[in-house]
């Protein structure tokens, strides 16, 4: 399903500020050396990341699902002088090839990279959030926004990512065990009073939500 129109898309961005060398050059390698390269953010979502990172001045910034280290970058610009990105990828492959472009970067010292399962690493994080972004394992995004949920500070942000997941949650019959895990947590999310909520309709749908 084409959920963006392709002419709106190249519009867009061709009037938003442009990736710096390094996004550039985590963008070329992604798609020249990983067969997954669909699953980058990519300029207009890392635009929006950095934009919303930057109007939040995080002092402290989840990440789960580092893959080639896109998304981190473009989130790490809104960090305080103080503050850290703390990043989760389960595998060893990418959270490497994502440590290399973090370490060409002004924020090395300030993104923290942890490898294996988030639903293990996540308690060990004596932290309190203030912006979460989710982009991992789909049928295990209610779990990981109930154990962020309590850590994050009043008025926090966690974004979820591929809220769309490609249109599939849009047919008549969702199937596939990814559409049903983002179906059931578009769900969850909906049905909350304790949260304000919003989906971006950028790129596979972005949800904004707000701890009241």
């Amino acid at each position: 399903m084409e959920l963006i129109n392709p002419l709106a898309e190249a519009y867009a961005e061709k009037y938003s500020s442009a990736e710096d060398a390094l996004l550039k050059e985590v963008h070329d390698y992604t798609l020249q050396h990983h067969k997954e390269y669909v699953m980058l953010s990519g300029h207009l979502q890392g635009k929006v990341l950095e934009m919303i990172s930057c109007m939040v001045r995080p002092r402290r910034i989840l990440e789960i699902g580092t893959f080639t280290g896109y998304s981190a970058l473009c989130l790490a610009k809104g960090l305080t002088e103080e503050g850290m990105l703390h990043t989760i990828e389960l595998r060893q492959g990418d959270a490497d090839q994502a440590r290399y472009f973090f370490d060409k970067s002004s924020y090395a010292s300030r993104i923290r990279s942890h490898t294996g399962n988030a639903l293990n690493i996540i308690p060990g994080l004596d932290e309190t959030w203030d912006l979460v972004f989710i982009d991992a394992d789909k049928p295990a995004y209610i779990e990981y926004f109930n154990l962020v949920l309590p850590r994050l500070r009043t008025n926090g942000f966690i974004l979820a990512d591929n809220i769309f997941f490609h249109g599939q949650v849009m047919e008549e019959r969702v199937t596939g065990k990814n559409a049903k895990g983002i179906q059931a947590f578009n769900d969850f999310i909906n049905n909350r009073t304790d949260i304000e909520k919003v989906i971006l309709t950028i790129r596979d749908g972005l949800y904004l939500i707000r701890k009241l």
